[in-house]
């Protein structure tokens, strides 16, 4: 969270952050992570380790929930750690920034293809490059195992 604080927007940066919810504490379940959003105008943080240990996630400027469209603003944005900081802004191409429902997340997309996607057990995952925000493939592949997820927001 530290290394991501000056890659947020501006009015975010001296905001305390508390962890919502985590895959080791509240279990594997994207019902679970939708129940533990902050205020809907509260913007989350996605933290992801896969199996392989590659660390990547989103930023989404609103709260994580399930929703019948797209939804989100241009300062959403996809990052991994591999080997260092890479940050992947939106492009303007398109407003596909999240959507979520029982079975699947998703952050970013574009001609069938998403920049992040979780299933709803949350156990796998997935990222190609798309065009909401012109990025690389998040992990070494383009379908992953998770092995932790948090997802943090503003106290």
């Amino acid at each position: 969270v530290p290394q991501l604080g000056p890659q947020l927007p501006p009015r975010l940066t001296q905001q305390p952050w508390h962890l919502l919810y985590s895959t080791g504490r509240d279990g594997f379940s994207l019902q679970t992570l939708y129940r533990s959003g902050a205020r809907p105008d509260s913007p989350a943080l996605l933290l992801i380790r896969d199996t392989e240990a590659q660390a990547f996630g989103a930023f989404s400027a609103s709260a994580i929930r399930s929703s019948s469209g797209f939804y989100g603003t241009g300062e959403t944005f996809l990052f991994s750690f591999c080997p260092e900081l890479k940050v992947f802004r939106w492009t303007g191409k398109n407003d596909f920034f999240v959507k979520g429902d029982v079975n699947l997340l998703m952050v970013g997309g574009g001609s069938g293809r998403f920049g992040l996607w979780l299933d709803g057990d949350l156990h796998h995952g997935g990222s190609q490059p798309c065009e909401t925000f012109d990025n690389e493939t998040l992990s070494h592949r383009e379908e992953f195992c998770i092995q932790d997820l948090e997802m943090w927001g503003l106290a």
